[in-house]
């Protein structure tokens, strides 16, 4: 079901995680109006190839970005979380290069380009928040790139479960060491350029050496130093506000 409401608070929590936000501003980003829209699992939100003329915006739920080889091999290279527009930059570049689907059910806001522009222009420090978080958002794939042509398997799940954690951390979504953990063994491995049966021995290792537990649908960091350590994880990539993780 659609409906045309305003649902600002995730995108609030997100843009402060990054940069401090006035109350004026706070007030601008809840007159934001969008498509509200229900999603399932697995489902893709944006192609590639698509030329959209909408932001999506993560109201509920998880979403990852990712490409096809020829041959049908999928590369993730990115999970967003609530309150991440994970196709922001179909402001200024037409054509989508990469597809964005869902990891989990949950809702997103389509908000118009013209929308986003007019605020930007009635409020350009929001327009500079979001510049902000298209440099986070190359600095982010920077790290990815380390993780995976210089970390054996072990270090590459370690920085990425540390990266998730902090990021949820940042806008309140977890509970003390716990957070969701949306993943499949499958998205795991094309997220990291293993195999699902390497996938399972890695997360094995690092239940058995203390790092994690792992219960359906959650993640709890029972080791955060020595998870930390094991994936060489410095979260200064994030450029969050400091207190903010």
């Amino acid at each position: 079901m659609n409906a045309r409401t305003p649902h600002p608070a995730p995108l609030v929590r997100k843009l402060e995680s990054i940069l401090g936000l006035s109350q004026d501003e706070k007030d601008v980003l809840g007159g934001i109006r969008g498509t509200i829209k229900k999603f399932g699992r697995r489902e893709d939100l944006v192609r590639q190839g698509d030329r959209p003329s909408e932001c999506c915006v993560i109201l509920h739920g998880f979403a990852y970005r990712y490409k096809l080889t020829g041959g049908g091999k999928r590369q993730i290279f990115s999970f967003h979380i609530s309150g991440d527009i994970p196709d922001l930059q179909s402001l200024h570049l037409e054509v989508m290069d990469h597809s964005l689907a869902s990891l989990t059910a949950g809702e997103a806001m389509f908000i118009p380009h013209e929308t986003v522009r007019a605020l930007v222009r009635r409020c350009p420090r929001i327009g500079d928040a979001f510049w902000r978080d298209t440099l986070i958002d190359a600095a982010v794939f920077r790290e990815w790139i380390v993780n995976l042509g210089r970390r054996e398997a072990h270090g590459r799940m370690a920085h990425l479960l540390c990266e998730f954690y902090v990021r949820l951390q940042s806008v309140g979504l977890t509970n003390g060491s716990v957070c969701e953990m949306p993943f499949t063994q499958n998205e795991l491995g094309d997220a990291l350029g293993i195999s699902t049966v390497h996938v399972n021995r890695t997360l094995q290792d690092m239940r058995a050496a203390g790092l994690i537990t792992l219960q359906p649908r959650s993640l709890t960091i029972e080791d955060w130093e020595g998870l930390r350590e094991a994936g060489e994880f410095d979260p200064a990539y994030l450029h969050l506000r400091t207190g903010a993780a």
